[in-house]
């Protein structure tokens, strides 16, 4: 019962770090100044006339569409994007011994799954609005995904694993113990051409315009694919749910350690 209780207060911890992080989120959305594309070119310009150019530090928001001219192509589906996280892994079957509390022995069948391979990758790209267009730099920033491949491929006799631009030898993979079932591929991308809210610095320091990462503790660099009050409400609602859940799983977790020292 004490173990137990340990583990809830470590799920407690965890959603309490979660809380926070979504409670930045919201803090960050709620302090950005929405803005236009013309009003970050407007301001650039009253900027660089009152104290010279290379000095507009503004935390905005802004919402348009994706515009890239030479988009990146994901490794795995081969999908124009701006961005996008891969993972190759291995599914296999592994027998594990179970001892009940009589002291008798039993195996039973575990499936189980390691990273064979991982990657992921960003490049710049252009918000543009009905005014223009804002070049992003997404360095350091959360990118929102859509997942756009999970698809898992029986093993076989072949040398090679093989998907999009994804090549292995199997050969050169270290495998551990267990029979090999198979290999899921799974890719997530932010697409081009999607309408997307980038929350970030406007800054013209390299003397272009542009929204990247924030310097300033407290500010959030993000990449939504949500709209500003679907987003605002999610945040909302995993802050709550989060809240409730760190409360639930301490207040838990403490009870039952308490009984277990009795």
């Amino acid at each position: 019962m004490g173990i137990f209780g340990g583990l809830l207060l470590i799920a407690a911890i965890a959603l309490f770090f979660v809380q926070r992080h979504y409670r930045l989120k919201l803090r960050s959305l709620k302090l950005a100044t929405p803005s236009t594309t013309a009003d970050l070119h407007q301001l650039q310009q009253q900027v660089a006339q009152e104290i010279g150019g290379g000095n507009l530090r503004e935390y905005v928001k802004v919402s348009g569409q994706i515009v890239v001219d030479q988009p990146l192509i994901s490794e795995l589906k081969q999908v124009p994007c701006v961005h996008y996280r891969m993972c190759v892994s291995r599914e296999y079957e592994e027998q594990v011994r179970e001892t009940d509390s009589e002291g008798r022995t039993r195996w039973r069948t575990e499936r189980r799954s390691d990273t064979i391979s991982s990657n992921s990758q960003t490049i710049p790209f252009r918000v543009r609005d009905r005014y223009g267009e804002i070049e992003v730099d997404p360095r350091g920033a959360d990118m929102e995904t859509v997942q756009v491949l999970d698809e898992f491929r029986p093993a076989n006799n072949t040398a090679r694993l093989g998907f999009g631009s994804f090549q292995v030898n199997v050969g050169s993979l270290t495998f551990g113990s267990g029979n090999t079932i198979g290999y899921r591929y799974q890719e997530w991308i932010t697409p081009v051409d999607r309408q997307v809210l980038v929350v970030g610095t406007a800054s013209d320091q390299t003397g272009t315009l542009r929204i990247e990462r924030p310097t300033v503790k407290g500010q959030t660099f993000f990449v939504s694919l949500k709209s500003e009050d679907s987003l605002s409400q999610d945040t909302s609602n995993a802050v709550l749910y989060s809240t409730i859940g760190a409360a639930a799983c301490g207040g838990l977790g403490i009870l039952l350690i308490l009984v277990g020292l009795l």
